[in-house]
C-alpha cells in the first residue's frame, strides 16, 4: 500500500498536529507522513512545531481573499500541486465550505474535546464543566457542512472530578487526543475506515 499524503491544518498551539507527525516519526512502514501543514495564523505556534519538525508550510490569511471560497480554493490548489489525499483539521478554527468537502469528500477528519454531539463548538471542555456534566471526552469524526456535525469515528470518556476546573481537566483531554487522534489516522491512511451513512466502523480496531 502506498503511503498517503496528510496536510494538517491548524490555528493554534498545533499539539494535535505535532501528536500526528511523531506518531509516525522513524516508521519506515508507516501507512502515512504529514506533507502540509495549513494555518490560517501566520503566527500560530504551530508554524513553529512544524518549522522544528521539517513539515513545509502553507500559511496564507483568510481575509485577504475576497470570500471564504476563495480561499479554499487557493488552498485546495495548494493541496492537490503537493499530492494531499486526504485532510486532518487539528485546533483548526474555522468552518469548512463545499469547495473543499467537495475536493476531499469523506476524507476530512477532526477532533474534538467532548463527546459529540454534547458541546460542540468553541470551548467544549468549559461548556461541559458549567454544565455539571460528569463525563468529558474527546471524539474523531468525519466533517461535513456542520459544526462538529459529521458521522462519529472514534470517541473516548474522561471522567470529570468533583474538583475539575478547566486548567487540570484539559490536560487529560488532550492526553487522549494525542493518543486517539494519531491512532485513527493511521487506520484511515490504511483504509480500515468505512463509512455507511452516519455509522462508522473501523476494521479491526484502533489498537488502543
Amino acid at each position: 500500500m502506498a503511503r498517503k499524503h496528510v496536510a494538517v491544518f491548524a490555528s493554534g498551539s498545533g499539539s494535535n498536529f505535532e501528536a500526528v507527525v511523531s506518531a509516525v516519526a522513524g516508521d519506515a512502514a508507516s501507512p502515512y507522513e504529514v506533507s502540509l501543514l495549513v494555518c490560517d495564523k501566520p503566527g500560530a505556534a504551530a508554524i513553529g512545531r512544524a518549522e522544528r519538525l521539517g513539515v513545509p508550510v502553507y500559511a496564507v490569511r483568510p481575509k485577504s481573499y475576497p470570500s471564504r471560497e476563495a480561499y479554499e480554493a487557493d488552498v485546495v490548489r495548494e493541496l492537490r500541486s503537493r499530492g494531499i489525499d486526504f485532510v486532518v483539521l487539528a485546533g483548526y478554527m474555522r468552518l469548512i465550505t463545499a469547495t473543499l468537502l467537495d475536493a476531499y469528500p469523506n476524507r476530512i477528519l477532526n477532533i474534538h474535546p467532548s463527546l459529540l454531539p454534547a458541546f460542540p463548538g468553541l470551548h467544549a471542555v468549559e461548556q461541559a464543566l458549567e454544565y455539571g456534566a460528569k463525563v468529558a471526552g474527546v471524539t474523531v469524526h468525519f466533517v461535513d457542512g456542520g459544526m462538529d456535525s459529521g458521522a462519529i469515528i472514534a470517541q473516548e470518556a474522561i471522567p470529570v472530578q468533583a474538583s475539575d476546573t478547566a486548567e487540570t481537566l484539559f490536560p487529560r483531554v488532550q492526553e487522549v487526543e494525542h493518543r486517539l487522534y494519531p491512532a485513527v489516522v493511521r487506520a484511515f491512511a490504511e483504509d480500515r475506515v468505512h463509512l455507511d451513512g452516519r455509522r462508522v466502523t473501523v476494521e479491526g480496531g484502533l489498537g488502543l
